[in-house]
């Protein structure tokens, strides 16, 4: 199984991108809002990639951070969606978008990815609203246990954040960093999780 691949933009092509890595070209299927942030060719990137073994061939999947890659994980869980439509989706909204869209029952949104329906939108939201909602926030370490949550749009933030493989202590204090500049449970988990990505 291959976690990551770093290496150089070799060329950016309709549906993804060839990456130079030690002398070998790895073409990665990406979403367009990656493929957009990808710029100088003399950059070494680094693409969390996920690996799809079929009949006629492997193919990569790739993405610029793990939050998203955990996100197309659980997408293609979801019965009716492949690869193709999980991509299209990330192509559309971004993580904390689409966290939205499903704990907040927004199908509109999702349905704005091409090739995606009424119906698997709904499906969607049916089968990882809980896995965002539902995260087990009083069980932990002793330092964990003394954390309180009061605010609902708080509590299912950090529970999106876990979702998304942090820890209830690394969730809670993105939250407590960003809560103060933020008005709505959109802007909570946007703004924590660009307070994670920065490490």
């Amino acid at each position: 199984m291959i976690y990551y691949i770093k290496g150089f933009v070799d060329e950016i092509q309709e549906d993804g991108v060839v990456i130079d890595c030690n002398d070998i070209g790895y073409k990665i299927c990406m979403t367009q809002r990656d493929m957009q942030k990808l710029g100088n060719k003399s950059e070494k990137v680094k693409i969390y990639t996920y690996q799809q073994v079929r009949e006629d061939g492997t193919l990569l999947y790739g993405f610029l951070n793990k939050e998203e890659l955990n996100i197309f994980k659980m997408l293609i869980s979801v019965s009716g969606v492949g690869p193709k439509a999980a991509i299209s989706i990330l192509s559309t909204v971004s993580a904390s978008d689409f966290i939205l869209a499903v704990v907040t029952n927004n199908e509109k949104m999702i349905v704005k990815a091409q090739g995606v329906g009424k119906k698997i939108a709904q499906r969607i939201i049916l089968e990882l609203k809980d896995k965002f909602k539902d995260v087990d926030l009083t069980q932990g370490t002793q330092d964990e246990e003394q954390i309180s949550i009061n605010s609902l749009d708080e509590n299912e933030a950090i529970g999106a954040l876990m979702a998304l493989g942090y820890s209830k202590k690394e969730a809670y204090h993105a939250v407590s960093k960003v809560i103060s500049q933020a008005s709505s449970l959109e802007d909570i988990i946007k703004l924590s999780l660009k307070h994670l990505m920065k490490g």
